[in-house]
């Protein structure tokens, strides 16, 4: 391909199209300093999660250690003369349904884990 004449190089744009131009070049300066900086964020949010400590699951239900063929056992202690309705259970906790001594009635929340009541609920007529 043949080179252009030396004169055709060095020829001053027209001032409206240098305006033109200086434009193109201040917005895309702009932008890439835009994207720079959300590049940037991104990355830093990334080394941010990664180097967070993660928080240990709580332990499933089979988790718990117990010999080879025998069943899970505890005692869940209810106040006396309660009557247990119904029950549901989900995930590693244990809902009942009880009927209190005084005509009342409670739902207590058993968390089978933890082997422990972490809940009890009332059931109020309004």
């Amino acid at each position: 391909m043949a080179r252009p004449l030396a004169d055709e190089e060095d020829k001053p744009l027209d001032p409206n199209i240098e305006k033109v131009r200086r434009k193109l070049v201040r917005f895309m300066a702009i932008n890439l300093g835009l994207l720079f900086f959300a590049l940037m964020v991104v990355a830093v949010a990334l080394v941010y999660k990664s180097r967070t400590a993660k928080q240990p699951a709580a332990p499933l239900v089979g988790d718990i250690q117990t010999p080879a063929g025998e069943p899970q056992t505890g005692d869940i202690v209810l106040p006396v003369g309660s009557k247990v309705l119904s029950q549901s259970l989900s995930g590693g906790r244990l809902s009942l349904d009880v009927d209190l001594a005084d005509g009342s009635r409670a739902i207590f929340i058993y968390d089978l884990t933890e082997r422990r009541i972490v809940g009890r609920f009332v059931i109020r007529a309004q």
